[in-house]
C-alpha cells in the first residue's frame, strides 16, 4: 500500500494535532510518529527548495500531508494507527449483525495488506497508548480487540459526528464495554422474561386466531426487551414520559408486553366483543390503535407511556408523534426535553423509502420542532412487503438518513438479545446526555409473510427455507444462559408453560406490572370536553371581547421596544393600521387576525402557528414578528399583551407540508386549551400533506376518539395566478365531511374570521377548522369590519344581504362564499340591481341549513343560484347539490376542467366576467 493511502486513511484532524505536538515538543511524541514527521519536515524543506528553483508553488500540495511521501519509509506504528482508525470507521461493514444470511462485501479495507502490514508482524509489539487503552501490546491483540469491539454483534457508525465529545463517548461505550456486557443475573432473567412474553404471545395468537391478521413480531422478538431497556434507562436518566410511534408490525406485542394492555382486552378485539364505550365512531383495526399507561421500572421509577394510533401509511405517524411530544414538553414539562423521550419504531423498507423520514430528520434541530432527540428503532427484517432490500434502497443501510443530522447508528444482530439490550440502553443514555437523535438498526427477519395470510416463498424461497429452520431468539438465549450456567433448563421450560397458561386463562388481572393510570392535567382537560352533536352547531358561542380589552390589545400590538427600528414599509403599515382602528373605527384582515390571537393569549391560553414565512405571512400582511432593520433583531408583537398571558409560539417552517402539518396536528392533541394553526404558502400546497388530512385530521375522532382543534389556513381565490396558486381544492375537504368531523369555512369579513378563531376554544368540544384563507381580500378596501363587530356578536355562519330592503321584489338569491362576493357586490351596486340578494355562506360545513332556510323563506319569490369561481366539477357545487335539498339549486361556475384554473391572466379575466355577467342575467 502506498504512503498516500496510509496517510489518507488516518483522520486528518488527528494527524494535524499530532504534528502540532511534534512541533512544540518532539521528545514527548511516540517514536513512530516522530520518525514520520521528521521525514515530513525533510520533504517539506526539499519541496520549498525545489519550488524556489523551478518557480513553482506547491504549498497546497505539501499542506495536504501526502505530497512527496511515496518514497518515505512509513513507520509500522503509523500503519497500525491507520488500521485502528479504519476499524473504528468501517468495521460496521464486516460486523456480524445479520442473523440469517452472509453479509455482502462492502469493501471495508481492513486486511493487513491494505496497510502494508504482514502476518510476520502479528507478534510484534506496538505502543498504542490511550488510543485503545492497551498501552504496548502485540498487533494480534490489537486486531482481536478491534474485532471484538467493532466486528461482533454490534456495528457502529459515528465518524461523521463532528463533536469530539460525542465521538469519544460512543467510542468508550463500544471499546470499553465489559465481557458479556456486564449484565447481572437479574437483568438476564428480565431479558429472558420479556423475550418469553413476546414469543409466547405470538405463538398463542397464531394458534388461537388462525388466519387473523396480526402482523406478527416473530423473527424480531428482541424488540420487546429493547423497548423495555430504553424505557427503563430513560426513567433512570430522568424521563417521566415516553411517547411511542410505530407501524403495525409487532404492535399487538408492544401494546401488551410494553404498554400493559391486558391480554383479555386484546383477545376481545380479535373476537369483536368490544365494550360499548370503546366502539363509538367507526373504530379501527386492532393493529392501528393507540394506548396510554403508567408503568413501574425495575428500579422503582414510574413513567408514563403513550403509543400513538396511526393508519397503514407507515411513517406518517412520525411527525404527529413529534408534534405531540413537543407540545407535552412545552405544556407539561416547561420545555425540559429530558423529561419526555420520543421513540419511533420503523420498518427497514419504510425508513429508507418514505420521504417524510428526510423531513423529520431536517426538523430534528430546528427551534420550532426540536424534541431533544428521538430514539429511532428499526425492526430490520430485510424485506419490505415482498421486496428484497436490494430493490428497496440504493444506500448500504436503510438508516443512511442518520448521517445528515450526525446521529449515530447502532447496528445490532437481533438474535443476540444482550447486544440488543446493550445498544438500547446506550441509545437512551446518549439521547439524555446529548439531546440528539440516535438510530438502532436491529437486523432480524420476518417469519411469516407481510401478514399471516401471505406466503413469502413466492418471492424469497431461499431465504425462507433458512428462516423456517432457524431457532427463535428466545430459544437461542435460553441455550446461551444454560451453557453459561446462569439458568437451568427446567426453569426456562416452566417460565414458558406458566405464561402460556396465563394467556389461556385470559385473566382480568394480567397487567404486566402496570399501575392504575393517572390522567395528566391536559388529559383531564380533554376528558372534560363534550362530544359534538348536530345541534352543537346550531348554537352560538360567546366570542366577543370588551371595549376595554380591545383598546388594551390595540395598544399592546402597536407598542415597540425602545431603540427598535422597523423597516419603513412595516412602520407605515403599523401606523396605518392604528389610524384605521382608532380614528376610522375599522379593522382589516391582518388586524382582526392579530386581535384574535392577542385576545386568546390575554385569557391565558397559548397560540402556536407554523408554516412557510408565517411570521410575516406569505402575502406580507400579518407581521406578527418584525425585524430591526439595523440590528436584525426580532420582535414578537404578541409577546407583551399582559403579564399573565399565554405564550405566542410562531415559527417559520422548513419547506415541508407533510411533516409540518402532521407535527402541528400532533401538537394540537396534547392539550385542548391552546390554539394551533398551520398556514400553507398557497392552499394547494396542502396537496403534499393530503395523507395527514385524510388519515388523521378528518377521521381521527371517528377512528381513535381523538379530538383536535387544529386550524388549517389555506390561501384560496381565483386572481389569475395560474392553476397552482388559485384553488386550495375546497372540494376535497368537503368530500371528507361527515358526522361533524371538521369545519370548512370561506369567510368574507375580518370580524367573522376573528370570531371563528375564538370559537375554536369557546366550543365545549374541539374540531379541526379548514379556512379557505383570502389573498386579495387582505388589502381589499371593502374587506374591513367596524370595531363594534369585535365587541359584540359572534361568528356568523350565513350573512344575509346587507343592502336589499324589499325582499318581495328579489327575483334571485346569489348564494356565494369568499372573495367572489365583493366582485358580485361591485356589479350589483354599479348596475343598481336591487332585485338580486347576495347571501354569503361563510361556513360550508357543517351546513347551516336552518339559517339558509330562513333566508330562502324571506325571499319567497326568488330562485336560488349558487355562484362559484371554481370549475363545475370542483369547489362547493357538488357538495351543496347533494347536501342542501330544501331549495332547488342551480349553479353558475366555470366549465368543467381537468386543471383548477387557466394560466393566462386575460383568459382568467374573461372567464371571471362571464361568471359575474351570467349571475345577473
Amino acid at each position: 500500500m502506498s504512503a498516500e493511502q496510509f496517510i489518507s486513511n488516518a483522520h486528518p484532524a488527528y494527524i494535524e494535532s499530532l504534528y502540532r505536538d511534534y512541533q512544540q515538543n518532539p521528545a514527548e511524541l511516540e517514536i513512530g510518529w516522530r520518525k514520520f514527521f521528521e521525514g515530513f519536515d525533510f520533504a517539506l524543506q526539499y519541496q520549498n527548495a525545489t519550488a524556489g528553483e523551478n518557480g513553482a508553488d506547491n504549498t497546497a500540495a505539501v499542506n495536504t500531508g501526502i505530497y512527496h511521501t511515496a518514497d518515505l519509509d512509513i513507520p509500522n506504528e503509523i500503519k497500525v494507527y491507520s488500521l485502528i482508525y479504519s476499524y473504528r470507521k468501517n468495521a460496521h461493514l464486516i460486523s456480524k449483525t445479520n442473523p440469517i444470511r452472509q453479509r455482502k462485501d462492502r469493501r471495508a479495507y481492513l486486511e493487513l495488506s491494505d496497510y502494508g502490514l504482514t502476518e510476520n508482524l502479528l507478534d510484534q509489539e506496538f505502543y498504542v497508548g490511550n488510543i485503545l487503552g492497551l498501552g504496548k501490546t502485540t498487533l494480534s491483540r490489537i486486531i482481536a480487540f478491534l474485532q471484538k469491539a467493532y466486528g461482533g454483534s454490534i456495528g457502529v457508525e459515528y465518524h461523521y459526528i463532528r463533536d469530539p465529545q460525542r465521538r469519544h463517548w460512543i467510542r468508550e461505550k463500544i471499546e470499553m464495554r465489559p465481557d458479556n456486557f456486564g449484565f447481572s443475573i437479574d437483568k438476564k432473567k428480565r431479558i429472558l422474561k420479556k423475550l418469553n412474553e413476546a414469543t409466547v404471545l405470538e405463538e398463542f395468537l397464531g394458534k388461537k386466531f388462525l388466519g387473523e391478521k396480526r402482523f406478527s413480531l416473530e423473527g424480531g422478538e428482541s424488540t420487546i426487551p429493547a423497548l423495555d431497556a430504553i424505557i427503563n434507562t430513560a426513567a433512570d436518566q430522568g424521563a417521566e414520559e415516553c411517547t411511542i410511534a410505530m407501524a403495525h408490525r409487532g404492535r399487538l406485542n408492544v401494546l401488551s408486553n410494553i404498554m400493559g394492555k391486558t391480554y383479555d382486552y386484546i383477545f376481545s378485539e380479535f373476537e369483536g366483543r368490544m365494550p360499548s364505550d370503546q366502539t363509538m365512531g367507526d373504530g379501527d383495526v386492532k393493529y392501528h390503535l393507540g394506548y396510554s399507561s403508567l408503568v413501574e421500572t425495575p428500579s422503582g421509577k414510574k413513567i408514563h407511556l403513550k403509543l400513538a394510533p396511526n393508519p397503514s401509511h407507515l411513517e406518517a405517524v412520525d411527525p404527529v408523534l413529534l408534534g405531540f411530544t413537543r407540545a407535552k414538553a412545552d405544556v407539561v414539562y416547561q420545555s425540559d426535553f429530558k423529561k419526555i423521550m420520543p421513540i419511533i419504531i420503523h420498518g427497514d423498507a419504510a425508513v429508507a423509502g418514505q420521504g417524510v423520514i428526510y423531513e423529520i430528520a431536517q426538523m430534528a434541530n430546528l427551534r420550532g420542532y426540536l424534541t431533544g432527540g428521538t430514539i429511532h428503532f428499526v425492526i430490520n427484517n430485510q424485506i419490505g412487503f415482498t421486496t428484497d432490500f436490494d430493490d428497496a434502497r440504493s444506500s448500504d443501510y436503510c438508516t443512511a438518513i442518520a448521517a445528515i443530522v450526525e446521529a449515530p447508528v447502532l447496528h445490532v444482530n437481533g438474535d443476540d438479545a444482550e447486544a440488543v439490550v446493550y445498544v438500547s440502553e446506550m441509545a437512551a443514555e446518549y439521547r439524555q446526555r446529548f439531546g440528539g437523535d440516535v438510530y438502532i438498526d436491529m437486523v432480524c427477519y420476518r417469519k411469516h409473510g407481510h401478514n399471516e395470510g401471505d406466503d413469502p416463498k413466492f418471492t424469497q424461497p431461499q431465504m425462507y427455507n433458512f428462516i423456517n429452520k432457524h431457532a427463535n431468539v428466545r430459544d437461542l438465549y435460553v441455550k446461551k444462559l444454560t451453557e453459561q450456567g446462569d439458568l437451568e433448563a427446567t426453569m426456562a421450560k416452566a417460565l414458558n408453560e406458566d405464561f402460556w397458561k396465563q394467556l389461556q386463562d385470559r385473566l382480568d388481572d394480567i397487567r404486566q406490572n402496570t399501575l392504575p393510570y393517572k390522567y395528566q392535567e391536559p388529559e383531564q382537560a380533554w376528558r372534560s370536553l363534550n362530544k359534538s352533536t348536530p345541534a352543537s352547531f346550531e348554537q352560538t358561542y360567546p366570542t366577543a371581547i370588551s371595549d376595554e380589552t380591545l383598546q388594551q390589545l390595540v395598544n399592546a400590538l402597536d407598542a415597540l421596544p425602545e431603540n427598535f427600528t422597523p423597516m419603513r414599509k412595516v412602520s407605515k403599515m403599523l401606523e396605518d393600521n392604528k389610524k384605521m382602528l382608532l380614528e376610522a373605527g375599522k379593522a382589516d384582515w391582518a388586524s382582526a387576525e392579530l386581535l384574535a390571537y392577542a385576545s386568546i393569549l390575554k385569557e391565558g391560553n397559548n397560540v402556536r402557528m407554523s408554516g412557510q414565512d408565517v411570521k410575516r405571512g406569505t402575502f406580507s400582511h400579518r407581521h406578527a414578528v418584525i425585524w430591526d432593520e439595523n440590528t436584525n433583531a426580532e420582535y414578537n408583537r404578541l409577546s407583551r399583551i399582559s403579564d399573565t398571558q399565554g405564550r405566542f409560539l410562531i415559527y417559520n417552517s422548513l419547506l415541508s407540508e407533510f411533516a409540518v402539518l402532521a407535527f402541528e396536528y400532533g401538537y394540537s392533541m396534547a392539550s385542548p386549551d391552546q390554539l394551533v394553526l398551520w398556514e400553507a404558502q398557497f392552499g394547494d400546497f396542502a396537496n403534499g400533506a393530503q395523507t395527514i388530512f385524510d388519515q388523521f385530521i378528518a377521521s381521527g375522532e371517528s377512528k381513535w376518539q381523538r379530538m383536535s382543534g387544529l386550524v388549517m389556513l389555506l390561501p384560496h381565490g381565483y386572481e389569475g395566478q395560474g392553476p397552482e396558486h388559485s384553488s386550495a381544492r375546497l372540494e376535497r375537504y368537503l368530500q371528507a365531511t361527515a358526522e361533524e368531523n371538521i369545519i370548512v369555512a370561506n369567510i368574507t369579513e375580518p370580524a367573522n374570521f376573528f370570531h371563528i378563531l375564538r370559537r375554536q376554544l369557546a366550543f365545549p368540544f374541539r374540531k379541526p377548522l379548514v379556512v379557505m384563507s383570502p389573498k386579495s381580500l387582505l388589502r381589499h378596501p371593502r374587506c374591513v369590519s367596524p370595531v363594534a363587530a369585535f365587541t359584540t356578536g359572534h361568528f356568523k355562519e350565513v350573512i344575509d344581504d346587507t343592502q336589499t330592503v324589499a325582499a318581495a321584489k328579489v327575483k334571485r338569491i346569489l348564494l356565494c362564499s369568499g372573495k367572489l362576493y365583493y366582485e358580485l357586490l361591485d356589479y350589483k351596486e354599479q348596475n343598481k340591481r336591487n332585485d338580486i340578494a347576495l347571501v354569503r355562506l361563510e361556513q360550508l360545513y357543517p351546513l347551516p341549513a336552518k339559517q339558509l332556510n330562513e333566508i330562502v323563506k324571506k325571499y319567497k319569490n326568488a330562485e336560488v343560484v349558487w355562484v362559484q369561481e371554481e370549475p363545475e366539477n370542483m369547489g362547493a357545487w357538488w357538495y351543496l347539490r347533494n347536501t342542501y335539498r330544501e331549495a332547488a339549486l342551480r349553479a353558475i361556475t366555470r366549465k368543467r376542467s381537468a386543471s383548477t384554473a387557466t394560466g393566462f391572466k386575460k383568459l382568467h379575466q374573461k372567464e371571471q366576467e362571464a361568471i359575474i355577467n351570467k349571475a345577473f342575467e
